[in-house]
C-alpha cells in the first residue's frame, strides 16, 4: 500500500523553526517528484514548495522564499521541510504529495497522485 506520512508539526512562536518530515512506505520515493501543500481554514490548499525526483529541481512559494527549504534524502525515502522564521500566517495543516512524472517540480495541486493525511502547524505566541 502506498503511503505518505507527514510528522514535526507543532506549536511554534513567532520567530521559530520547525522542520516537517514526509515518509514514504510501500513505494521508493526516487522517482517522485514531491510538494508541500499547506491549507489554512477558510482557504485554498496552496502550494508551498516542490523538489524534482533528483532533487535538483526546486520551488518555492513568494511568500515562504527564504525562510523554507526543501531537501531530500532518497536513502531514508523522506522528504523534508525546514521552516525557519515562522509567521502566524504560516499557520496551516501541511501535507506532503508525490508526483509520478519525473523531472518536472511544480506547485499545482491536481498534477500529485499520492498525498499525505497533513501535520498541524501553529505560530503564535
Amino acid at each position: 500500500q502506498l503511503q505518505l506520512v507527514e510528522s514535526g508539526g507543532g506549536l511554534v512562536q513567532p520567530g521559530g523553526s520547525l522542520r516537517l518530515s514526509c515518509a514514504a512506505s510501500g513505494f521508493t520515493l526516487d522517482y517522485y517528484a514531491i510538494g508541500w501543500f499547506r491549507q489554512a481554514p477558510g482557504k485554498e490548499r496552496e502550494g508551498v514548495s516542490c523538489i524534482s525526483s533528483s532533487g535538483h529541481i526546486t520551488d518555492y512559494a513568494d511568500s515562504v522564499k527564504g525562510r523554507f527549504t526543501i531537501s531530500r534524502d532518497n536513502a531514508k525515502n523522506t522528504v523534508y521541510l525546514q521552516m525557519n522564521m515562522l509567521e502566524p500566517e504560516d499557520t496551516a495543516v501541511y501535507y506532503c504529495a508525490a508526483d509520478q512524472v519525473m523531472g518536472r517540480c511544480r506547485r499545482i495541486r491536481y498534477e500529485y497522485d499520492y498525498w499525505g493525511q497533513g501535520t498541524q502547524v501553529t505560530v503564535s505566541s
